[in-house]
């Protein structure tokens, strides 16, 4: 192919890879790439292959997670690149091995990298070196320990941003950035505020996975702030969006997800978001370990929070600390809460003195809230109730100052602990009022209804439990009569009341929800047909990343890289899986399910708003249903063995 015909077929294929990526086709972007690249380097042009070699990598270290296949493609890049005058392909290069060594824990050859991407974009008028060099630069200080000055490098890397002469991809690649670091450190004003202009970037610039990253970033802000279906319905919509890009870092909004559902009460909900997470090997602490705290087993959260703190998990992640104390926050806060669960004083004082010392270490206000509680934990524990009420209300008025009602109500409940325990059981009632109604307003409707059995449990305690009054639970012209504990009420009839009545008919009988959609709905359960869980282009593209893994274990074998190596081959062991889990007997592609997810999250907000509508007329049936109902991909009504009730679900005129 003569030299005019080459360039003009590697043009070609750079422009299906930038319209491939931005239509959201990530293989299609990457292999168009790879494809320029073979047909530059086998016309002998080094430097240009080298370029989209570089390129390759860039997208890799985006949108894959894969680490190892980042390393082949720079080093293939590196190659290319010997002998060669200055260009701007070794600014790429460097920008990528920059952020390469930094969440590969090698924050020296971090800092060398980003600065070789500094100098050389400003000297070659690279501009996305620049800005991306100067990002890792930025948290390569943060995670050092100089919070301050890594802040103000981030704040500037965002006013040159706002300006508009930074590329789409790099623009969205360092707001994305730039959210996380603020997020790592507990900086939730600073993240919302940049999630802000993020979005409002995106809403017209943004293509590719950009949209789903913002998605993520505003879960993990109404996490916080609340209200919590508002946050799983942006965690789902994340999910789906990411799906197709980022296939092992899908773990991050599966996690995110998970905890959200975890804090809803949606017990099962949570597992299988965080079961998913690790089943792609990304890592689902402390939300497992707190998930079966919830499920009533401290023992075995003990014992996994245990085991997370000291083996954390060492992640190539742009959205985790990659080394350093910071990644262990969460986990610390997770063990001194599951410490109290078992009554392990020790072990709740360990934790709340590391986490107060990375707290000091990194001055922003969740990390001080949260170090705050933790302490107060291990006072209650101590029997120090003085300073376990003056802490945990400490952390509660910290975290309502950063909008946070539910780490705030989880915090009043420490206070109320603390106070019964010293003989002040008004005020410990105060304190768990305030919890409860700041858990139903948030959404935490399962933690709203364990407190308000805490309020009634001193009146009912002088008497053992009185047998409830005639129970219905009935239809009536478009109403709902519900009668319980000698109270009638008439409300309008809702699709969630009509899915209590098919659980209340038949107690502790587990239904899958796609059976109670239909039986509810009539016509059968609905269904849809699945879609393959990975298309012939994925697979082929998922084999190619297995040779480049291939490579890295080897190269990595002779530089007597032993971490290194492990890392690979942890991605072998994933790109193997994932192509095992996408095909079926006799080498057909596996489908993926249908319409359960939908049926599922559609069952479980009917549900919530249902009780949320009944709540203000009836609380004492509310309390029971909340406590009764488990939901999730199968439902049922599990009633109290030791008072059960008998539902009339049918009448004269029903």
């Amino acid at each position: 192919m003569a030299g005019t015909a080459v360039e003009a077929e590697a043009r070609r294929l750079e422009q299906e890879a930038v319209r491939a990526y931005a239509a959201g086709d990530f293989e299609g972007a990457i292999s168009a790439w790879e494809a320029s690249c073979h047909v530059l380097r086998r016309a002998g042009l080094r430097g240009p292959a080298a370029r989209a070699a570089a390129m390759t990598a860039m997208m890799l270290l985006v949108d894959s997670g894969l680490w190892a296949a980042v390393r082949a493609w720079a080093r293939r890049a590196t190659e290319l690149l010997e002998g060669e005058p200055e260009q701007p392909a070794h600014a790429l290069v460097a920008t990528v091995l920059a952020y390469e060594r930094f969440f590969s824990g090698d924050l020296a050859g971090a800092r060398a990298n980003a600065d070789d991407a500094v100098r050389l974009g400003e000297r070659l008028d690279v501009l996305p070196a620049v800005v991306i060099g100067r990002t890792a630069l930025a948290r390569l200080e943060i995670v050092e320990g100089d919070l301050a000055r890594g802040i103000e490098l981030l704040e500037e890397v965002a006013a040159t941003l706002l300006t508009g002469e930074a590329d789409p991809l790099t623009t969205g690649m360092m707001y994305c950035e730039i959210v996380c670091a603020a997020h790592g450190v507990g900086l939730l004003d600073r993240a919302a505020e940049w999630t802000s202009v993020m979005e409002a970037w995106g809403r017209d610039a943004a293509f590719g996975g950009l949209h789903g990253r913002c998605r993520v970033h505003r879960a993990e802000l109404l996490r916080v702030s609340g209200p919590c279906d508002a946050a799983e319905q942006e965690a789902l919509r994340a999910c789906d969006e990411l799906r197709p890009w980022m296939r092992r870092e899908l773990g991050w909004p599966l996690v995110e997800l998970g905890t959200i559902r975890l804090r809803r009460g949606d017990l099962v909900g949570a597992e299988e978001s965080f079961l998913e997470a690790h089943g792609r090997a990304w890592p689902a602490q402390p939300g497992l370990a707190l998930l079966r705290l919830a499920q009533g087993e401290p023992g075995e959260a003990a014992a996994l929070i245990a085991d997370a703190v000291e083996h954390p998990v060492d992640l190539p992640s742009k959205e985790r600390p990659p080394v350093g104390d910071l990644r262990l926050a969460p986990l610390l806060d997770a063990q001194a809460e599951i410490a109290v669960a078992t009554g392990d004083a020790a072990t709740c004082r360990r934790a709340a003195e590391r986490l107060a010392a990375i707290a000091g270490r990194y001055p922003g206000p969740a990390l001080t809230a949260s170090a705050t509680l933790a302490l107060a934990r291990a006072a209650l524990l101590d029997d120090d109730l003085e300073d376990a009420i003056a802490g945990a209300g400490d952390a509660a008025a910290r975290w309502a100052e950063l909008g946070a009602p539910f780490e705030a109500a989880t915090a009043r409940l420490v206070a109320a602990q603390a106070l019964e325990r010293a003989g002040r059981a008004a005020r410990a009632r105060v304190e768990l009022a305030a919890a409860g109604r700041a858990f139903e307003e948030f959404g935490a409707l399962g933690l709203a209804g364990r407190v308000a059995a805490l309020l009634t449990c001193d009146a009912e305690a002088a008497a053992p439990p009185a047998p409830p009054g005639p129970a219905e639970f009935r239809a009536e012209a478009g109403l709902r009569v519900i009668s319980f504990l000698d109270r009638r009420v008439v409300v309008r009839d809702l699709t969630g009341f009509r899915y209590v009545e098919r659980l209340l008919a038949e107690p502790g009988r587990e239904l899958h929800v796609l059976d109670l959609v239909g039986s509810v709905r009539g016509g059968g359960a609905p269904h849809e047909e699945g879609l393959p869980v990975l298309d012939e282009q994925a697979r082929d593209a998922y084999r190619r990343r297995l040779e480049d893994v291939e490579e890295d274990i080897d190269e990595a074998a002779r530089c007597n890289d032993p971490v290194r190596r492990a890392w690979a081959e942890a991605e072998r062991e994933y790109l193997v899986a994932e192509l095992a889990r996408a095909v079926g007997l006799g080498g057909r592609a596996r489908a993926s399910g249908g319409s359960a997810e939908r049926a599922r999250t559609s069952v479980a907000r009917a549900l919530r708003y249902a009780l949320q509508s009944l709540e203000p007329h009836h609380p004492a049936a509310v309390a029971h249903l909340q406590r009764g109902l488990r939901t999730g991909t199968f439902c049922s009504y599990e009633p109290d063995p030791s008072n059960p009730v008998a539902w009339r679900l049918t009448g004269p005129t029903a």
